[in-house]
């Protein structure tokens, strides 16, 4: 939980969830974080909204459990840092690992979240954070609702940390100012190459069930729905018959349902 110090802290210059918002392209988050920044905005009430409480609170089971699970001592949980390149960069840290040289980051998502998305989704706020304390190598501790945790190791991007440096300068101008900031984003992949077994894991095999018990009927659906539209002719908006409708929409879309 984010005392009244780290509060006042974050005022003071932009922190990695700012990033989030800095290169995640949407318009109404960006001007509502520069109102904040200039004084003329509270910061949205987030007290009641379970999954960022959820990470609050888990985040100390996180970090055992990253700890247990690793063997990697995590330190410096809550301190304040200031970027001495860029001074309006600064965050207060989840953490730091494998001897202060790797910084460490907690989330807890939703168990429905994909794995490489979480890495892309939380990009410019590792890449900032490592930015301000001026490691080259991130570490992304993620619990997945509550049945399962994975760890990801998340190398900089320089051109990602160029585009990121970028973005935050103008910014903070654009704060310093008194002018309205515009959209900027960098979408950021990372490297896709890592395999993961899913063996013992209740939830995966309950769907992989499903899935491959379904699949023979799925492949059916697909070829009788095709023959269904092929049947409909080009000037047919809707088409009716043995318990289904089919509609055309105006781009030539087909659309089947049961009637």
């Amino acid at each position: 939980m984010l005392t009244d110090e780290q509060k006042l802290f974050r005022k003071l210059g932009i922190g990695g969830s700012d990033a989030n918002i800095i290169m995640g392209g949407d318009d109404e988050k960006l001007l509502n974080l520069w109102l904040e920044k200039r004084g003329e905005r509270e910061s949205d009430d987030l007290s009641d909204v379970l999954i960022v409480q959820m990470g609050n609170w888990t985040e100390p089971h996180n970090r055992a459990w990253f700890e247990k699970k690793t063997g990697r001592k995590v330190t410096g949980a809550g301190e304040q840092r200031i970027c001495l390149d860029y001074p309006f960069m600064l965050c207060t840290l989840d953490g730091m690992t494998d001897g202060a040289k790797t910084l460490w980051e907690a989330k807890h998502v939703t168990g429905f979240t994909k794995a490489n998305e979480v890495v892309s989704k939380y990009a410019p706020q590792l890449h900032h954070n490592m930015i301000v304390t001026g490691t080259k190598m991130a570490t992304l501790s993620v619990f997945f609702g509550n049945h399962a945790w994975d760890s990801f190791d998340v190398p900089f991007d320089d051109q990602f940390g160029k585009d990121l440096i970028e973005a935050e300068e103008n910014f903070w101008h654009c704060v310093q100012n008194n002018v309205e900031p515009v959209v900027v984003g960098g979408k950021y992949a990372g490297p896709i190459d890592r395999k993961m077994s899913f063996e013992g894991n209740n939830l995966w095999a309950s769907h992989a069930s499903e899935y491959i018990f379904n699949m023979d009927a799925a492949c059916r659906f697909d070829k009788a729905k095709d023959a269904l539209k092929k049947l409909i002719p080009p000037d047919v908006a809707e088409a009716t018959g043995h318990g289904l409708i089919a509609k055309r929409a105006s781009n030539g879309a087909i659309t089947i349902k049961k009637g």
